[in-house]
């Protein structure tokens, strides 16, 4: 494609951002000049690493409404910021957050930092993120590639790879549009492409300010773009959890060890999960079996089955919280387990 194409191209997509751009939370309105605090493009760009815009909102106005400021969220307790968290997975991610803003709060004296390369010093920062807040918050020109762009990219070019193979020729032509040129307004145009008209499935075509210059459009079949490998079959595995409570409205939680999957997060008390777990009771009570909850993570697929009994434990690992708030509080998998228990 020649340089004047990609012109002609860019040009049309600021065009159509310009009139159609979506109303987030944590966006300015379109400018060449706006600039977005860029604390807010960093919290928000964490959230949406496993979730939507519509999931993804919530939270950040909690989050920003609580902790207004970088430095805010930095000087937050652990727990309170794992428990806000709660709902949004990967909780790595949470804890990485927590350290990155302390990182910004302590080494750089609540500012932070304007380049790529600096941002990626930060705990929990890769590169599409560092890229992304130096465009839409700095107004650097950086090549910002999400899976939409990646989507956008295999169509426009019928980019015959399959990913993720294919995804270093997807950056390179993403990589062809990057100009200093409302360098904060040219990726999030392309990521509102990809998430409103160049979708996944049935992209509406017709409507795309790109389809003149749209290879996959021109072939009749877009959306077997982007060409994908087979993915592996997802592994499942089994677990138990031990819900105990006291006859006073309240139930018996562990915290889970800082390392590993929901590493940090208060839980319920539990086996291993595997093909065939170890799931002998940790308590001597009248345990029911109350049911089994499927949850599915990333990896691997997880059915979950809830005992329940009444009594006490002279174990000092407990943490006694009300009913109500511990489903409040709980990870998504646990708050299922509890709610399938307390019926």
């Amino acid at each position: 494609m020649k340089s004047d194409d990609i012109a002609k191209l860019r040009s049309a997509l600021l065009d159509w951002y310009d009139a159609h751009a979506r109303d987030l939370p944590w966006r300015a309105p379109p400018g060449e000049k706006v600039r977005t605090d860029p604390y807010r493009v960093w919290l928000s760009e964490i959230m949406l690493q496993q979730t939507t815009t519509v999931h993804a909102a919530p939270y950040f106005h909690k989050f920003t409404e609580r902790w207004p400021t970088v430095s805010d969220l930095a000087a937050a307790e652990d727990a309170d910021v794992m428990a806000a968290w709660a709902g949004l997975g990967y909780y790595a991610r949470a804890r990485n957050l927590l350290a990155g803003a302390r990182m910004v709060a302590h080494d750089h004296d609540g500012v932070f930092p304007d380049t790529e390369a600096e941002l990626l010093t930060l705990k929990g920062v890769g590169a599409y993120t560092a890229a992304a807040v130096a465009a839409i918050a700095f107004g650097r020109a950086a090549n910002v590639v999400d899976g939409n762009v990646e989507r956008v990219m295999s169509r426009l070019f019928a980019v015959k790879h399959e990913v993720p193979a294919a995804r270093p020729e997807l950056k390179r032509l993403a990589g062809l549009f990057v100009t200093d040129h409302r360098p904060g307004d040219w990726p999030q145009a392309l990521m509102d492409l990809g998430a409103r008209v160049c979708r996944p499935k049935s992209p509406l075509c017709e409507q795309c300010p790109l389809s003149f210059g749209c290879d996959a459009y021109k072939e009749g079949d877009p959306q077997t773009y982007p060409r994908k490998a087979k993915k592996a079959e997802r592994p499942h595995r089994y677990g138990h959890v031990f819900v105990l409570r006291d006859g006073k409205g309240r139930v018996g939680l562990v915290r889970r060890p800082e390392k590993g999957l929901l590493g940090g997060m208060l839980g319920l008390v539990g086996s291993d999960w595997s093909e065939a777990p170890d799931y002998a009771p940790p308590f001597q009570a009248d345990w029911i079996e109350a049911g089994t909850i499927n949850h599915v993570f990333t990896h691997f697929s997880l059915d979950l089955t809830a005992h329940v009994a009444t009594g006490r434990a002279d174990d000092p690992s407990l943490i006694w919280m009300e009913e109500g708030e511990a489903l409040a509080s709980l990870p998504t998998v646990f708050k299922k387990a509890l709610e399938r228990a307390l019926a």
